[in-house]
């Protein structure tokens, strides 16, 4: 259970590639995920496309290292992240679309005692997408481990906010709660 190395990260915008950074930077493989191909071109050449101080310098020294890549399509991994948009609806309700695709897209490289968490940072319902997981994947019930765990940081300071700031953990079992705060001191190097 303690051997995380490689993790997925889908969603390279303010708050994913930020995260993916440090996950990379504390000595994780990660994968960064996203469906635009000039914003996976553009990390793999060890530069960003969003505006965050100092984030630009741990992005070119962990590509460098080979420590991250960016893909248009997942792949196996130990753990996953959902780090996309949660836009609010007219009716004031999360819009979750995002999230489900995201979702969906990883469940053909979901195995056992594999890790995923929502840190999408509106509302996202853990719980329905376990049921989108089990419904494709009903042998994983019970297998893997299920989170939520909403990224809150400000822009501008989201590097050190990541590592410092306290995470609200929750999880479809005690387990998954349990092992996404092992690993969610692992991947900010505490």
């Amino acid at each position: 259970i303690l051997n995380m190395k490689k993790v997925v990260f889908l969603g390279l915008g303010y708050i994913g590639l930020p995260t993916a950074a440090v996950a990379a930077a504390h000595g994780f493989e990660v994968i960064g995920v996203d469906v635009n191909p000039s914003v996976v071109e553009t990390i793999n050449q060890g530069k960003i496309h969003i505006v965050e101080p100092e984030l630009g310098q741990v992005v070119r020294d962990v590509v460098q290292k080979g420590k991250l890549r960016a893909v248009c399509k997942p792949e196996a991994a130990d753990a996953f992240f959902i780090v996309v948009p949660t836009p609010f609806k007219q009716n004031h309700r999360a819009d979750i679309t995002y999230v489900e695709a995201a979702t969906r897209s990883v469940i053909p490289y979901l195995q056992e005692g594999n890790l995923f968490v929502i840190e999408s940072t509106s509302p996202v319902y853990t719980e329905r997408m376990a049921e989108v997981i089990y419904k494709e994947r009903p042998e994983l019930k019970g297998k893997i481990h299920i989170a939520y765990c909403p990224e809150r940081v400000l822009p501008g300071n989201t590097l050190y906010e990541l590592v410092h700031n306290d995470r609200v953990i929750g999880g479809i079992d005690p387990a998954s709660v349990s092992y996404t705060h092992l690993r969610a001191h692992e991947t900010r190097g505490n």
